[in-house]
């Protein structure tokens, strides 16, 4: 059992050497929003405090590795600004920054027989049926699991016995040897002094039969060779820090500074999984969400700033970023809120940049040499995410079909016997009307309603009902009869005619 006191009262030796923060991810696919906002966090710690932020492959679990994976993280890092100061690709000193070529060098083994030296690691033979033999089931955060909780058993074998078993080539494992008394505390930067009875605290392993390091064990190897300051993961690992310390103490190394994040649930309070459609880095960029935009809002997920404000740029995060304001509290991602903040990146864009990346979306759903550019005006205010513009434009490449009650309008003072006369009033004016462009086009119109009597909309509602056959359109009547081009704009005023003299009778 976990006790958490929190004591902000204690003073603890101020460390004097630069803060140096790693981001460790696993080449196991995607990246998932969690560990970008881990990698995240531990880059604004690291650059609010000009610190150096590490990149670092984990890549122990040779089993999940998943072909491509590194080129993910990489291209991850780079779309999101997260640059590493050091990494496979930046040797600062402390490399291989790679732990399966890390592992070549002999470090892992090299500590895990230190430890065995002092009594704090030991030599395990047990085989496959024996460790079955041993396994029970528990009840964890409302989920029962079945967990092996080992024994001691060869914690009393001899050194002969041991030196046996290694002339002979029996499989071993190493194992932390673990304190069956008393309890072990240490301190997270958000949850205060955290005490855990050692009796919970299994004898984990730290190098495993295929002579690879456990995720664990490397952990706290590679964390103190490469003078890594501060540790940032999900707190989900606070069970397994006592753990970590231990292997500290044992040692006599110094603690790294710790920072457990709460979990991030969708709306439901649920652990975010690949069925939500936006668990990772790249299921959001391939829904049309901007990379800023993701990096603003994870930032915000568990972190607060001091003033009331949501939009922040990365040199304004890093400036502002005080990692004591993170929350414990569950994060929700709420997929709306993400979509506001992008469709605010979306608006504050330069034009080039936003109709680069709208083009693909533009070209896909207008196929009649339709101005992509002026369509793209048209819609850069008005879209949340890139996917919003098909459905946004689709009507300029094909008018749909609608009903003919479109046309009735309370604010407008229109309906559909009023539209029927606008409509055949401005069908001879458009067919005769030479330029299309919207400034002319508007003057046009002006000048009928003026003659008329009518007030704008009376005009442009059913001109622009029936150009586009929707109740919502990204721009107005003759915005929309420019685009479509004169041909395209009188057979649409035509078919607009015919649907309702057709409903009229």
């Amino acid at each position: 059992m976990l006790f958490y006191l929190i004591c902000p009262e204690i003073v603890r030796e101020k460390r004097m050497t630069k803060i140096r923060t790693r981001y460790a991810p696993s080449p196991t696919g995607r990246m998932h929003v969690g560990n970008l906002r881990t990698g995240l966090y531990e880059y604004l710690i690291a650059k609010h405090e000009n610190g150096t932020f590490v990149l670092r492959i984990e890549d122990t679990d040779q089993e999940r590795q998943v072909e491509g994976a590194v080129d993910i993280i990489n291209r991850t890092l780079d779309k999101t600004g997260l640059i590493p100061d050091e990494g496979p690709d930046k040797d600062g000193g402390y490399g291989p920054y790679v732990q399966s070529k890390r592992m070549k060098t002999g470090i892992y083994m090299k500590y895990a027989k230190e430890l065995i030296d002092k009594g704090e690691a030991y030599y395990c033979f047990c085989d496959k049926e024996r460790l079955e033999s041993l396994r029970r089931t528990i009840e964890m955060d409302g989920e029962t699991k079945e967990i092996t909780v080992y024994d001691k058993h060869c914690l009393s074998l001899s050194q002969e016995e041991i030196e046996a078993n290694l002339a002979a080539g029996k499989p071993f494992v190493i194992r932390q040897n673990n304190p069956t008394e008393g309890t072990t505390t240490f301190h997270d930067e958000l949850y205060g002094d955290i005490t855990v009875d050692n009796s919970e605290l299994d004898d984990m392993i730290l190098i495993k039969s295929d002579g690879y390091p456990t995720y664990n064990f490397a952990n706290v190897v590679d964390d103190h060779t490469m003078n890594i300051t501060h540790v940032v993961r999900g707190n989900e690992y606070l069970s397994s820090s006592p753990k970590y310390v231990r292997l500290y103490e044992a040692f006599g190394w110094q603690v790294p500074v710790y920072i457990h994040l709460p979990l991030i649930t969708d709306e439901n309070h649920k652990k975010l999984s690949k069925r939500s459609g936006h668990s990772s880095f790249e299921d959001l960029l391939d829904q049309g969400f901007v990379a800023e935009a993701v990096v603003n809002y994870i930032t915000l997920l568990g972190w607060s700033p001091e003033e009331n404000r949501e939009i922040f740029s990365m040199e304004e995060l890093i400036e502002k970023f005080d990692y004591h304001r993170i929350n414990k509290s569950l994060s929700v991602f709420d997929i709306g809120k993400l979509r506001w903040m992008n469709g605010e990146y979306i608006k504050a864009m330069d034009f080039d940049t936003f109709f680069e990346q709208a083009k693909p979306y533009l070209e896909a759903a207008l196929t009649k040499g339709q101005d992509l550019r002026k369509v793209a005006a048209m819609v850069k205010t008005r879209i949340e995410v890139f996917p919003d513009i098909t459905e946004m434009v689709d009507f300029f490449e094909t008018l749909p079909e609608y009903d003919p009650e479109m046309y009735r309008h309370k604010k407008m003072k229109t309906t559909p016997e009023s539209s029927l006369t606008v409509l055949k009033d401005v069908l001879p004016l458009l067919e005769a009307q030479e330029d299309y462009s919207n400034d002319a086009l508007y003057q046009l119109l002006l000048s009928y309603a003026g003659e008329k009597g009518y007030k704008n909309g009376y005009v442009m509602w059913p001109i622009r009902t029936a150009a586009s056959g929707k109740q919502t359109t990204p721009a107005g009547a003759t915005e929309i009869l420019e685009v479509l081009g004169k041909e395209e704009s009188l057979s649409r005023i035509r078919t607009g005619i015919a649907k309702l003299e057709a409903a009229l009778g």
